[in-house]
């Protein structure tokens, strides 16, 4: 667990995400305005403000700086593996006490040795609260409806869940879960129980949580942000698509799923088996709760627009959970397991050759501290897993590999991102820019995404995306330092004429897997200025 808060400041901000939740409550308390959050000294509002509360509570305690924001995020990543714990437990419904404690172990321990939770729990404050708080939405109900005599605390518990997350992303944080909650009482014919499930008093309880600060943005603003949140970011996000989007098909989820929750996920299999052969045993009403969790879920993300790959992540907890059970019940599906048990080893063992090719066929162009260590340890660990499996030892098999993939992310966070700041340009342009730049001379960027540097330099910066403004603000009067990649700068200089010249340029890690294969260089950003030295 220690690796998701170990040198949590050691790398600089990723963009673009990251940097709207560190600079936003550092905006916030640098103006005393804890209702209406800025950007770049611009309103923000396309999500509500609990993540910013967060943080800025967080900067009043520790002092601000990236580390601290990412103190949240990783107490977000520790709270979907608790919820995998208990989701873990409660899906050997009431089977021995070894076995629980078992499958909740395995539950929790595979997620916390997930990749993607490693590293998205240092990086993505939002998603992964949303998807905590959604988790928490779906464990509460799981266990209001297990013990059946504490359900309205549960319940009340459930609510207070979604109204933080109401708070922290929109409606859909009540939307999906109350939709998945339908299906699974219409699928065991108990629709009229809806009436024990105190929607009067939860409805309460979310306007509580909610309501006071849409009514201070209303009092202050009226409808215009309030309208724009609901209908443009939620409502135009899910039939139009909001920003530059990659077409996604209806298929785009199915490798997610199975990506996001490794190496759980390739459990899921002997999972649906588990759930059709044992339809009488005791936690077969949980796994039907969890399943449909996952089921619906990505169905409703499928049909949207804009499709992403974290919208889905707070099915994680449950496909470990589930994961976890089949992988304890081996027993009743033997061939099953030990099929999915090969393969993940087979599938760990292939990730570090890959790495291996990829890194030893780059050369020095794309060196990186430790990665040549990563793939060794991942394909040696794969082996060994496969060996196990032919030897009929599937638990030291799965164990070996929970070890490596530990292993691996204690190298990821400890050696290669420190490394990989290198590739990371805003650092090293903010810090050349800073001493130059005076309080009146413009900073801009062009088509480059890199709202770090509001952060880093503590002034605002002019974003442009379009080539006739940011060609008027280099020929214009006002000193000007910007921010351009080199392809663009040399596409425009003939338009620029002599007005600018290069101060500074640094490498940046926009590339493709075939260009790291081929070992081309990595292209540079460029810092150009308008008065240029002599």
């Amino acid at each position: 667990m220690s690796v998701y808060f170990v040198d949590l400041g050691g790398s600089s901000i990723w963009d673009a995400n990251e940097a709207f939740y560190v600079e936003t409550p550092r905006e916030m308390i640098e103006r005393g305005d804890y209702v209406f959050p800025t950007f770049n000294y611009e309103p923000r509002l396309n999500k509500p403000v609990l993540s910013y509360w967060m943080v800025a509570g967080l900067y009043k305690a520790f002092g601000i700086s990236v580390g601290v924001q990412r103190l949240g995020t990783a107490v977000g990543g520790v709270i979907l593996i608790g919820v995998a714990l208990c989701l873990g437990w409660l899906a050997c419904g009431d089977s021995a006490a070894p076995t629980r404690r078992a499958t909740a172990l395995f539950a929790a321990c595979g997620l916390a040795v997930d990749p993607r939770l490693v590293m998205f729990s240092r990086r993505i404050f939002i998603d992964i609260w949303i998807s905590a708080f959604m988790a928490l939405t779906l464990m509460f109900f799981a266990l209001s409806e297990r013990f059946p005599e504490r359900r309205r605390l549960f319940l009340v518990l459930m609510y207070v869940s979604v109204g933080l997350g109401v708070l922290t992303k929109g409606p859909v944080a009540a939307a999906l879960p109350g939709l998945v909650f339908a299906v699974y009482l219409v699928v065991h014919g108990e629709l009229r129980r809806v009436r024990e499930m105190m929607v009067p008093t939860g409805v309460l309880v979310v306007l509580a949580i909610v309501a006071p600060w849409y009514v201070a943005l209303y009092q202050r603003d009226g409808w215009t942000y309030i309208t724009s949140f609901f209908i443009g970011e939620n409502f135009g996000r899910y039939t139009n698509g909001v920003g530059v989007q990659s077409p996604r098909g209806i298929g785009f989820y199915p490798p997610v799923v199975f990506g996001d929750s490794f190496p759980l996920s390739l459990f899921l299999i002997p999972g649906a088996v588990l759930w059709w052969k044992e339809r009488t045993h005791p936690a077969h009403r949980t796994w039907t709760l969890l399943w449909l969790w996952i089921l619906v879920i990505v169905a409703f993300f499928s049909f949207s627009h804009d499709k992403q790959d974290l919208y889905i992540f707070p099915i994680v907890p449950a496909v470990a959970a589930l994961g976890a059970t089949a992988f304890t019940r081996r027993e009743h599906l033997p061939k099953t397991v030990s099929a999915a048990t090969a393969l993940l080893a087979l599938l760990l063992a292939a990730a570090g050759a890959a790495v291996l090719y990829i890194f030893v066929s780059a050369g020095r162009v794309y060196e990186l501290d430790g990665v040549k260590l990563f793939g060794w340890v991942a394909a040696a660990g794969g082996v060994v897993a496969a060996l196990l499996v032919l030897l009929r030892r599937q638990v030291p098999s799965v164990v070996t590999v929970l070890i490596t993939l530990a292993l691996m992310n204690w190298l990821f966070v400890r050696r290669i991102l420190p490394d990989f700041e290198r590739y990371k340009p805003v650092l090293p342009l903010t810090d050349y820019v800073r001493p130059l730049a005076a309080p009146d001379d413009v900073v801009a960027t062009y088509n480059v995404n890199t709202p770090s540097m509001v952060y880093y330099l503590r002034r605002h910066v002019d974003i442009y995306y379009a080539v006739e403004p940011f060609i008027a603000a280099v020929r214009g009067d006002r000193r000007m330092f910007g921010v351009v990649s080199e392809e663009d700068y040399g596409a425009l200089r003939d338009q620029i004429g002599g007005a600018s010249c290069v101060l500074h340029r640094v490498p940046t890690f926009e590339v493709k897997l075939r260009d790291i294969i081929a070992r081309d260089p990595p292209p540079h950003l460029l810092l150009i200025t308008n008065r240029c030295p002599p």
